[in-house]
């Protein structure tokens, strides 16, 4: 139809008014996210931080004439940066070459390192005078990037007098930075700075978070795939839903009728196609309202929603055992603040070992029981089986300088040690632990089988160790599940208490591994190992979340390790690439990419850490 071909052809018009260079030069957050990580904490960046992609904003800076026409908002994406995480663009392609863009990419790493409070136009360009001064190398990268950004913005000729003044500052400012002190005021917005951070970034406002019972209609399906645009932070807020009860009759003021950029119903059917225009709609918003009806959600659309937490009191609790727990912010601990309940499984019924895992328990328990002693060198001695080198060189030097002794232990032999060591599993029982890995079996069928196979390996040695669980519902319901004491027996019981865990509900991590220290601090044994058995970042409904739980965590292992307490960490996380290393060290924890291959790699990491 004729309509149809004019329509096609205004969008092709009206999309060509927007665009950007070629798919070509196009530079991906995901492609540069490592490389653009490791400039960031190599250059001293905040080690706690991780990366992630920022939300885009509109801008009024000036519009060429098709591009008014259109009527299409200009959106943009900015660099900025919160106590939780540095925010770059899901992609950059302003530049005619993909070299620039990846360049633009690494600029804004470095200059997040520098950046302080302050006025934004003065504080930008002082990061930027302390980032060169610190790093003269990146002077000619800065350049390059400078004067091919200066070609995007618009031409001074084109412009009023004042938005023309304020233009010539802003070329100034970029050119030699700290040279303007002011930016003259005008009466339009002027021109995104891509090189710099964003002047008012999209922080979430002072809102309630979405009840515990009310999650589950915001959660994706299976079949979801994500990507780093889709995990995109939005800025979000909460409000009531609007029952009109009026019938034919509406009174209203004009100001607070709600736009679609301003209120979406998340109700939505499950059909490919709608979920696809919903899902750029909900792109394309710079904020997304959420209310609650006590309706069902039928829509598999997830949207990364800004939500702030509820306000935390910090009064002491009275029950239980109390732990404390570290505020970063403050740099202190807060006593007696998290309230750990120990729960002993008491209605379980015995049970012998599934038949899935009998066969496999029977050769894992027959390599592990050559793992009762270690063979280690006795050195420095009179007579052995073999010369101790090391002892021969020194005795060589003796020589040559006139001290050598008469008495010489220049060999070597083998000693058998009995192995002297405690492990305690600390296994994650939280809400995320019910989802599928495969069509059969969900994360909580995977560790269960790995803490049979686990506890039926270390029957076979002359290890000592305990079994342990961990949920929580906020900081005063820390749910510490004992599986297995360490003065405990391993039989039918044990079987029966592994049998029957169950999801629980978040991960307040900290406090877990502050008992399970307390735990391993009480064993006598030579060496005492921690293996945390987790599927996600620590998280819980009240402040601990992002870098608060983060940095609690980081201080709780930095207790048990100053306690001569060894942790390492096992987890199916396939983002924890950007936090564990943070937490546990390089070496200090592993990745398992396929859950199902858990047990297995459960029982050979231990034998590699205990040997």
């Amino acid at each position: 139809m004729p309509e149809i071909f004019v329509g096609k052809l205004w969008d092709q018009l009206v999309s060509g008014a927007t665009a950007s260079n070629s798919e070509d030069t196009t530079v991906l957050f995901e492609e540069i996210v490592k490389p653009a990580s490791i400039l960031f904490r190599a250059l001293g960046g905040d080690q706690g931080l991780a990366l992630k992609t920022a939300q885009s904003t509109i801008h009024q800076g000036k519009q060429n004439w098709l591009q008014q026409l259109s009527g299409i908002e200009q959106k943009v994406e900015l660099a900025w940066c919160d106590d939780e995480a540095l925010y770059l663009p899901a992609s950059i392609n302003l530049l005619p070459q993909d070299r620039l863009n990846r360049e633009l990419y690494f600029w804004l790493a470095a200059l997040a390192v520098e950046m302080r409070p302050g006025l934004w136009f003065i504080e930008n360009q002082q990061a930027t005078l302390r980032l060169l001064e610190k790093f003269p190398g990146l002077q000619a990268r800065y350049q390059r990037l400078v004067y091919a950004l200066l070609s995007l913005r618009p031409e001074i000729t084109t412009l009023s007098y004042d938005s023309a003044i304020q233009e010539q500052a802003i070329y100034q400012a970029l050119i030699k930075p700290g040279s303007i002190s002011l930016l003259p005021s005008a009466p339009n917005p002027w021109f995104p700075i891509y090189l710099w951070f964003h002047p008012t970034p999209p922080f979430g406002g002072n809102n309630q978070l979405i009840p515990p019972k009310k999650l589950a209609e915001f959660e994706p399906s299976d079949d979801t795939q994500s990507t780093a645009k889709d995990q995109r932070r939005h800025k979000a807020e909460r409000q009531e839903i609007q029952e009109r009860k009026d019938g034919f009759m509406m009174f209203f003021r004009a100001e607070s009728i709600l736009t679609w950029a301003e209120y979406i119903k998340v109700n939505r059917p499950t059909e490919d196609d709608e979920n696809t225009d919903a899902k750029r709609a909900a792109d394309e918003m710079e904020t997304i309202t959420v209310t609650r009806d006590g309706k069902q959600t039928a829509s598999r659309i997830r949207f990364d929603l800004d939500l702030p937490p509820e306000d935390s009191d910090e009064t002491k609790l009275e029950s239980g055992i109390l732990l404390p727990e570290w505020h970063y912010k403050k740099q202190l601990y807060l006593k007696d603040y998290c309230c750990l309940q120990p729960v002993v499984a008491t209605n379980t019924k015995t049970c012998q070992l599934p038949v899935h895992l009998a066969a496999v328990a029977r050769r894992i328990r027959h390599q592990f029981e050559s793992l009762t002693s270690v063979r280690t060198w006795l050195r420095k001695q009179t007579e052995g089986t073999e010369v101790d080198v090391d002892a021969y060189i020194n005795h060589l030097v003796e020589v040559k300088s006139g001290t050598f002794k008469t008495d010489l232990q220049l060999y070597k032999t083998h000693q058998i040690q009995e192995r002297n060591l405690s492990c305690l599993l600390l296994a994650d029982l939280s809400q995320s632990t019910d989802a599928y890995v495969n069509n059969h079996a969900r994360v909580i069928d995977v560790i269960r089988d790995s803490l049979f196979l686990f506890s039926e390996a270390l029957s076979a040695t002359a290890d000592q160790f305990g079994l342990y669980g961990f949920s929580s519902l906020r900081r005063d319901n820390v749910r510490f599940y004992t599986i297995k004491a360490f003065a405990e027996k391993y039989n039918d019981q044990i079987r029966g208490r592994i049998n029957a865990i169950k999801p629980g509900y978040y991960t307040r991590m900290g406090a877990a591994i502050r008992q399970a220290g307390k735990l391993l601090a009480q064993q006598t044994t030579h060496q005492r190992i921690l293996l945390l058995l987790t599927d996600g970042k620590p998280n819980d409904l009240d402040r601990y979340e992002g870098r608060y739980g983060i940095e609690d965590t980081r201080q709780a292992l930095r207790e048990i390790r100053q306690q001569g307490i060894k942790p390492f960490c096992i987890t199916i996380d396939e983002k924890a690439g950007s936090y564990l290393p943070y937490l546990f060290g390089t070496g200090g924890y592993v990745v398992i990419r396929q859950p199902s291959e858990l047990p297995r790699q459960l029982l050979s990491l231990y034998a590699q850490l205990t040997v």
